[in-house]
C-alpha cells in the first residue's frame, strides 16, 4: 500500500492548503517543547513521536519487511541464546542477548504494525514480568544481586527495553515492573558501585530513568541518575588525553575505554548527562568526540574503526556491527537533545552505507566486522584484527561472537522511529529522509506528515502535510550540509534553503498540502588513508562493483541451517583498480544513472543508482594477510589499458573497494 493511500484512509477528502510563509534558520537550542516541562531536567530540542506513530513506506517499508522475514523475526525460534534464554524461563544465556533482541524486535513490530511479531514480543515480555521477584530482580539475576558484585549492564539494558515496551503498549504492569527494578538497581549501586560494562555504559541507564521520571516525578529517580553519572567512566577526561589517538595494535590489547561498541554508545553520554547537569560543555562534547574519532580512526562511512577496539583509519581495519547500530541510536538521541543538524547528516551516512553493507540483502546473515576495502570474506587465520578472530567477516549466524547476532535488530526500526520528531509550538521536524508516514496531533486535530521518495538514490523528496481542519504549526526540514542550491516548492512558490540548517516553514495547514523538496547531489572526491580517493554523492558512498561467489561453510556447526548458515565470499572479477579521476571536476570523470530501486534495495541488482568511471588494473596491489593490502600511495604507473569500471552504493556491495589508489 502506498503512503498516499494510507493518508487517504486516515483523512479522506481533504482540500488543498494555502500560501506558504518560509524562513531559513538554524533551530534555536533553547526552544520550549510542547507538554508539561520537567523542571529538574533540561528540555531536549526535539521529542521523538511515540513508538508506532511512524510507518515505513516505499523502499524503506520493503527493507523493514525483509528484516522481519529474516533473522530479526525468527531468531527467537531457533538460536538457543534467545530461544531458550533464562529471561524466558530456559537455561541458556541469561545476561544481555535476549534483552538485546527485544530492544530491536519491539520497535520492528510496532513500526510495521505486525500483529504476529507483536504477539511474539508480548509473550516474551509477559514471561519476563511474571518471573520478576518481589525484591525487584528478574529471574536470571543472582538471588543476592543487591549484595553480590554483579555487573549491572544487563539491568540497564532490560530497563531500556521495558521503557520502550511501555511506550508502545501503555501497559501499567510494565511500568510498575521497571520501577521495581530501578529501585533494586539503586540499592545495588549503593553497595557495589558500577564496574566493567555497567561502568562504561552508565549513560544507557539514564534513558529509562529519565523516562520513568517524566512519567512519575519520583525524586529518587534523579538521585539514581546522579549515581549513574558519578560512578560511570569519565569519557570527557579520557578524550583529553593522547591514548585515544593511538590505534590499537593489530592483535593488540583489548580495553574497555577503546572498545568500539562502548565508544558508539558513549557518543550520546554527555548529551544525556546535560539534561541533568545543564552544563553546556557537556551538550557540545559529542562534537569534540566525533572530531577526534574522525581524525584518528575515521572511516568514509561516517563510522570509526573497531575490531573490537579503535584501530586507526586503515580501510581494511574493520568495524563491528554492534557499533553501527549503536552509533545510529546515539545520533538519534543527539539530534533530539541538541537540535544540531550535523547529527542528522551523520545518521543518514551510516544508515544508508554501513548499516545495509553488513547484512546479506535478505538479512538472514550478517558480519561481525565490515571493511571499507573488503575484497573477500573468508575464514582467515592470517587476519590482522586488533582482537577479533578468523571468522569475523564471514556472513553468517554468529560470526566471531554472538553479541551482534542479538543486537543487530535495532538499526532500521529505530531509524524509522526517529525520522520525524516534535518541535516547539506543536510542530514537526523531518530529521532524516526516507519514505514514511507519521501521525500526530496538533491540539485535538489529527495530522499526517508523509514523504514519498527514493532518496538517498534520488535528490527529490515529496512531503505532504494533511490536516483534518485548519491548524497552525511549524514544519522543520533538515537541510544536509553536503547539498548546494536546496529548494522547497509549494504550489508556484519556490524558496531556497540554507545547507547545514533546519529550514522553518510556519503556516496554517488545511487539507493536503504538498511540498517538493530538492537536495541537489553533486559528486565529490575525498582523500583518505594513504591519500586514497573515495567517491561520494549526497549521503551515499560509492564502491567498485565486484562479482561475488558465495560458498557455504561451517555446515557441521549447530544451528547453521539455511538460510541462516555461514558463507565465505570470494571475488569473481578483478578488484585491484586504481581510480582515474579529475579531483577538481569529478563530474567530468564519473557519470551517474538512475535505475528502479529493487525489491531488495541494498543489493547489487537492486541499487537505485550506479556510476561509471575509469580505472586501471594495478598488478602490484595484491592480497596480504588474506585482505587487500594497504592502498599504495601516489599516482600509480601501469602500462595496462584503461578500463570502464562500475561503482555502486557502498550499502549495495558485500565485496568492494571504496578507497582507491590513484590510477
Amino acid at each position: 500500500m502506498t503512503s498516499s493511500m494510507n493518508r487517504r484512509d486516515f483523512l479522506a477528502g481533504m482540500a488543498a492548503g494555502a500560501v506558504i510563509a518560509v524562513s531559513s534558520s538554524s533551530y534555536a537550542a533553547n526552544s520550549t517543547l510542547p507538554g508539561q516541562p520537567v523542571e529538574d531536567l533540561a528540555e531536549p530540542v526535539f521529542r521523538p513521536l511515540s513508538l508506532g506513530s511512524i510507518r515505513p513506506t516505499g523502499w524503506l517499508g520493503r527493507q523493514l519487511r525483509i528484516q522481519a522475514e529474516g533473522l530479526s523475526g525468527h531468531l527467537d525460534e531457533f538460536w538457543p541464546d534467545v530461544a531458550h534464554s533464562q529471561w524466558f524461563g530456559g537455561k541458556a544465556e541469561g545476561w544481555e542477548r535476549a534483552p538485546y533482541w527485544l530492544d530491536g524486535a519491539i520497535p520492528l513490530a510496532w513500526v510495521l504494525d505486525d500483529p504476529a511479531l507483536k504477539a511474539k514480543v508480548k509473550g516474551r515480555m509477559d514471561t519476563i514480568i511474571a518471573n520478576q521477584r518481589p525484591d525487584g530482580w528478574f529471574s536470571p539475576y543472582p538471588a543476592d544481586a543487591s549484595a553480590a558484585k554483579y555487573d549491572l549492564w544487563s539491568i540497564q539494558l532490560i530497563n531500556k527495553v521495558l521503557a520502550q515496551y511501555h511506550e508502545a503498549t501503555g501497559d501499567a504492569k510494565v511500568f510498575d515492573s521497571m520501577m521495581k527494578n530501578l529501585k533494586a538497581m539503586r540499592q545495588a549501586m549503593d553497595r557495589t558501585p558500577l564496574f566493567n560494562w555497567g561502568k562504561f555504559r552508565w549513560f544507557e541507564g539514564l534513558i529509562p530513568v529519565y523516562y520513568a521520571y517524566e512519567k512519575s516525578r519520583e525524586p529518587w529517580l534523579l538521585d539514581l541518575a546522579k549515581k549513574l553519572r558519578q560512578q560511570g567512566f569519565d569519557y570527557a577526561e579520557y578524550y583529553n588525553g593522547k591514548d585515544i589517538t593511538i590505534p590499537t595494535a593489530r592483535r593488540g590489547k583489548w580495553t574497555y575505554e577503546k572498545h568500539v561498541v562502548n565508544t558508539a554508545m558513549a557518543l550520546k553520554a554527555y548529551g544525556l548527562s546535560w539534561r541533568l547537569t545543564r552544563d553546556k560543555t557537556e551538550r557540545e562534547f559529542p562534537l569534540k568526540m566525533l572530531e577526534i574519532l574522525d581524525g584518528y580512526h575515521g572511516q568514509v562511512t561516517g563510522l570509526f574503526s573497531g575490531d573490537e577496539c579503535l584501530s586507526g583509519p586503515n580501510p581494511v581495519q574493520g568495524t563491528e556491527l554492534c557499533a553501527v547500530v549503536e552509533s545510529m541510536y546515539s545520533l538519534e538521541h543527539l539530534i533530539s537533545l541538541t537540535g544540531h543538524p550535523v547529527y542528522g547528516d551523520r545518521l543518514e551516512r551510516i544508515a544508508f552505507n554501513a548499516l545495509p553493507a553488513t547484512f546479506s540483502p535478505d538479512m538472514w546473515t550478517h558480519q561481525y566486522d565490515q571493511q571499507v576495502n573488503q575484497v573477500q570474506c573468508t575464514i582467515n587465520p592470517d587476519h590482522m584484527w586488533s582482537t577479533n578472530g578468523p571468522e569475523s567477516n564471514l556472513f553468517g549466524l554468529e560470526p566471531n561472537y554472538g553479541c551482534c547476532t542479538s543486537n543487530l535488530h535495532q538499526g532500521w526500526p529505530k531509524f524509522v522511529a526517529h525520522l520525524w520528531m516534535r518541535t516547539e509550538r506543536e510542530g514537526i521536524a523531518a530529521i532524516s529522509y526516507a519514505p514514511s508516514m507519521a501521525k500526530f496531533a496538533v491540539g485535538e486535530t489529527p495530522v499526517v506528515a508523509a514523504t514519498e521518495t527514493d532518496y538517498p538514490f534520488r535528490e527529490t523528496v515529496k512531503v505532504t502535510i494533511t490536516a483534518e481542519k485548519a491548524v497552525r504549526f511549524p514544519l522543520m526540514l533538515r537541510v544536509p550540509a553536503w547539498t548546494q542550491g536546496a529548494t522547497v516548492q509549494i504550489g508556484g512558490d519556490e524558496e531556497s534553503m540554507k545547507a547545514g540548517a533546519f529550514h522553518r516553514i510556519e503556516r496554517e495547514w488545511n487539507g493536503a498540502v504538498e511540498l517538493t523538496v530538492r537536495f541537489p547531489m553533486k559528486v565529490k572526491t575525498t582523500r583518505r588513508y594513504h591519500e586514497a580517493v573515495a567517491v561520494e554523492r549526497g549521503p551515499l558512498v560509492y564502491s567498485l562493483k565486484i562479482g561475488e561467489n558465495w560458498t557455504r561453510v561451517n555446515a557441521d556447526k549447530p544451528h547453521r541451517e539455511l538460510p541462516h548458515g555461514d558463507f565465505e565470499i570470494r571475488p569473481t572479477t578483478p578488484w585491484n583498480y586504481g581510480l582515474i579521476v579529475d579531483e577538481d571536476k569529478p563530474e567530468t570523470s564519473i557519470s551517474f544513472s538512475e535505475q528502479p530501486v529493487g525489491e531488495k534495495p541494498f543489493s547489487a541488482e537492486g541499487a537505485g543508482v550506479v556510476a561509471k568511471a575509469k580505472g586501471k588494473r594495478l598488478s602490484d596491489w595484491k592480497l596480504k594477510y588474506g585482505w587487500a593490502d594497504d592502498v599504495p600511495t601516489g599516482i600509480q604507473t601501469s602500462s595496462v589499458p584503461v578500463e570502464d569500471i562500475t561503482l555502486i552504493p557502498y550499502g549495495c556491495a558485500r565485496l568492494r573497494v571504496t578507497e582507491f589508489p590513484q590510477g
